[in-house]
């Protein structure tokens, strides 16, 4: 089991670390943001910051679906991290 953790977290570290440079727009796209930006305009800029909303979109719904699926067992973590550092009172 510590054999597949190891190779799990080496491939990931390996993934993170290796980059390549993409370009992820089509030619027309990049054509239209090109003369728009020499013109003044700034569809580029409203271009990247929808690229980054969808990007981002996965992310969030991940989180919260991983939430509401394991919200019984981190609650629990949580309630005994807190009984553990955090002891109730002792009435006098």
């Amino acid at each position: 089991m510590k054999k597949n953790n190891f190779l799990f977290l080496f491939i990931f570290i390996l993934l993170l670390v290796v980059t390549t440079n993409s370009y992820a727009q089509c030619a027309m796209c990049k054509t239209g943001v090109e003369s728009d930006l020499k013109n003044g305009g700034s569809i580029g800029r409203n271009l990247n910051f929808g690229i980054l909303y969808l990007m981002a979109i996965p992310y969030v719904a991940l989180i919260t679906g991983g939430y509401f699926f394991f919200r019984k067992q981190i609650n629990a973590k949580l309630k005994g991290w807190k009984d553990k550092y955090f002891p109730a009172k002792q009435a006098n």
